[in-house]
């Protein structure tokens, strides 16, 4: 039976910083390692076959310098593209532009890591309200969906699921887990304890619709 605490524990999360053109961005970074090949691990980050199974229905021309929409979320243009070890794309939604950078490396003959950089500049106070969390939660819940996809037994949990699953206890958990993990790596980068706490709280009521403390 696929568990979603387990696979919240599964991910590594890091904080960090970049300096782009535009001046300096923070980093948030999520990664795992899966059983499955580096070409079958690129497929499914990359199929518009196989991206609706686990994420979101996806529209557009998926190569160099397509652009590509989620329904209902954000779209963008793919920016570099290195089969079947890393991509880059930007990431518009209301009205903001981030970026993204997909890589992907063999661990052995039926492993493969994934890592993911959403690399956005974040005003002060923003990050002060929310964190990491603010995009990291989302994305914990985009890697759960991958899991179960890889998975490939039925057990997981499927995109027409997510919104019921997200809304159960268990998914209400697995978001506290997942924002309460995003706050010890927003401390492990620098960030003060307290400050950090807070910001998390804020985010996993935003996720939960539970008020903060």
């Amino acid at each position: 039976m696929f568990d979603a605490t387990e696979q919240i524990n599964a991910v590594q999360r890091t904080v960090g910083s970049r300096t782009l053109e535009a001046g300096e961005a923070r980093v948030t970074t999520i990664s795992q390692t899966y059983q499955a090949t580096a070409e079958d691990l690129w497929d499914a980050c990359t199929s518009a076959e196989r991206i609706p199974r686990w994420f979101l229905p996806i529209s557009g021309d998926l190569r160099l310098g397509g652009t590509y929409q989620l329904e209902g979320n954000a779209n963008g243009t793919v920016e570099s593209c290195e089969p079947p070890h890393r991509f880059t794309a930007t990431w518009e939604m209301g009205g903001e532009v981030s970026w993204i950078e997909v890589r992907i490396t063999p661990v052995d003959g039926d492993r493969a890591r994934l890592d993911l950089d959403h690399i956005a500049h974040v005003d002060q106070d923003r990050w002060a309200q929310f964190g990491p969390g603010a995009v990291g939660v989302g994305w914990d819940l985009g890697l759960l969906g991958l899991a179960s996809h890889l998975a490939g037994d039925g057990s997981g949990i499927t995109p027409e699921q997510g919104a019921e699953w997200t809304a159960s206890a268990q998914g209400r958990r697995a978001m506290e887990l997942s924002s309460q993990l995003w706050c010890e790596a927003s401390i492990a980068a620098g960030t003060d304890a307290d400050e950090a706490k807070a910001a998390a709280e804020r985010t996993t009521a935003f996720y939960t619709g539970t008020p903060a403390a």
